[in-house]
């Protein structure tokens, strides 16, 4: 392993408020990551950690338990992982405001995204999040209070009612918040140092950071997952935040789930550009002004979006990625290094499906998975919309009205049926991976999202062929049927 990496640190991102992977899963890939680089895991619980309490409705229907959790930091400390635990405690709270019980501490009464930083009640509530993830996990170093994207912050009623008062601002606002959360962090678990996203403290002024005394209180986390990420400009925030007082700074890049929200399948290339763009931000800094890194896996844009790429999909990218962090670039060289490892699996997009080259913990899920992505939908349209059987002769207009010459049926169906039963088989493959790694309901929104409705526009082609060819009963009253009834 190379040690010229200017990043000490490596956490794996793993977002849990979707697709959470089952413990045994979890208990496979921690080896894998080790191997791979990284040194810490930064688990964003969301609904999966066991709330206790009046907190107990937080809980999603397959959180993790007490003993779940202990196991999770067992195979961590056996792999040398860091475990940094996440708690949302300003923005992306939707996982706590959707519930009646927590509605009225919304900074928007309609949108549950924002906490109210007005409220007393706000601040004891994610107090008593923080000391109860902190309690499970009695080793931390560090916590990560969330603090990103604080949609419609001054914008509730309480707020714009402060606002009005000359001296304030939002940045004012915000600053509070934070410095209210980390202090409370700090007053209880004084060894824990809290982290926090950077993106609310960029454009704020200099003076206004300076004075809030947060730079004394929390580690910013800079964020950036373009591939084209400006280095100049990453490289000048940096530098104000040193001069406002932050005495240590991270990085975050992303391996998968930030190029689009409904992404099934990773573009390795995007996040490989991505890393080598941090490496740049790194070099032109001087030694040691990044701690570390956090290479994030989003698993869902927020509470409420689609699942994109699962997590068993994405290690290939971060494979990619932790080896370039490492070796200070993505040769040939590397690139073998990382198929090695991974036991054959290819960093660039291809179909492995049939391969079976790969044995990586997950490999299945990610050659079928990409294999239906490729695929499916593509081969349904073939036959729907390219087949001239279909379109000349059984179109929407004939399958509304059930028309259908007889002989036509010969070339449509079995066609259809042989395209539906070697779906059907793959799917049964598919589903009996992702079991075995995830919760039932992932597995269900997964199918449902990106495999039922192709499947089902196939199963509506054959019932519209059956109910076509069937014999249709004679309209009441016809000359036929009275002559039946004579």
């Amino acid at each position: 392993m190379s040690d010229s990496t200017p990043f000490e640190m490596r956490f794996v991102h793993l977002d849990l408020k979707g697709a959470p992977p089952k413990v045994s899963y979890l208990s496979k890939v921690f080896p894998l990551f080790r191997a791979l680089g990284a040194n810490g895991l930064l688990i964003e619980y969301e609904d999966m950690f066991p709330y206790e309490g009046p907190l107990r409705l937080l809980r999603a229907r397959y959180s993790y338990s007490p003993s779940e959790i202990k196991e999770i930091l067992r195979l961590a400390s056996l792999n040398q992982l860091e475990v940094v635990p996440l708690v949302q405690t300003f923005g992306h709270m939707e996982f706590v405001l959707k519930h009646a019980a927590f509605a009225h501490l919304r900074e928007v009464e309609p949108f549950p995204n924002t906490l109210n930083p007005h409220e007393a009640e706000s601040l004891a509530l994610v107090g008593a999040m923080i000391d109860q993830i902190l309690q499970q996990h009695p080793g931390a170093q560090r916590l990560h209070i969330g603090c990103d994207e604080v949609y419609y912050l001054g914008e509730g009623e309480a707020s714009r009612q402060w606002l009005q008062q000359e001296q304030n601002s939002k940045a004012k606002l915000c600053l509070s918040h934070i410095r209210a959360v980390a202090s409370h962090v700090l007053a209880r678990h004084p060894n824990v140092t809290p982290l926090a996203w950077d993106d609310m403290l960029r454009d704020m002024p200099e003076d206004q950071l300076t004075a809030s005394g947060v730079p004394q209180l929390v580690e910013p986390v800079l964020w950036d997952y373009a591939a084209d990420l400006d280095v100049p400009g990453k490289v000048l925030l940096m530098q104000k935040y040193r001069e406002c007082g932050f005495r240590q700074l991270w990085a975050a890049s992303a391996f998968k789930g930030a190029s689009g929200p409904s992404q099934a399948l990773t573009p390795v290339e995007h996040h490989l550009r991505n890393h080598e763009r941090w490496l740049q931000v790194a070099a032109s800094t001087p030694a040691g002004s990044l701690r570390g890194i956090v290479l994030t896996g989003w698993q869902r844009h927020d509470h409420f979006s689609v699942l994109c790429e699962l997590l068993p999909v994405g290690v290939p990218s971060l494979a990619a990625c932790l080896q370039l962090l490492l070796h200070g670039g993505f040769t040939e060289d590397v690139k073998l290094r990382v198929e090695n490892i991974l036991e054959g699996s290819s960093v660039e997009t291809t179909d492995p499906a049939s391969e079976g080259a790969s044995s990586f913990p997950g490999s299945d899920i990610l050659g079928l998975v990409t294999h239906f992505s490729l695929h499916l939908r593509s081969s349904v349209d073939a036959l729907l919309e390219r087949n001239r059987y279909v379109t000349g002769w059984f179109s929407a207009y004939h399958r509304s009205r059930k028309l259908i010459h007889p002989v036509m049926v010969q070339h449509i169906r079995p066609e259809a049926l042989s395209l539906l039963a070697q779906w059907s088989s793959l799917l049964q493959r598919l589903e009996a991976a992702l079991q075995l790694a995830f919760y039932p309901d992932a597995v269900e929104e997964w199918l449902e999202e990106n495999v039922h409705p192709s499947l089902g526009r196939l199963q509506a082609l054959l019932q519209d062929l059956s109910e076509a060819v069937a014999p249709q009963p004679p309209p009441r009253g016809s000359s036929w049927d009275a002559s039946q009834e004579s």
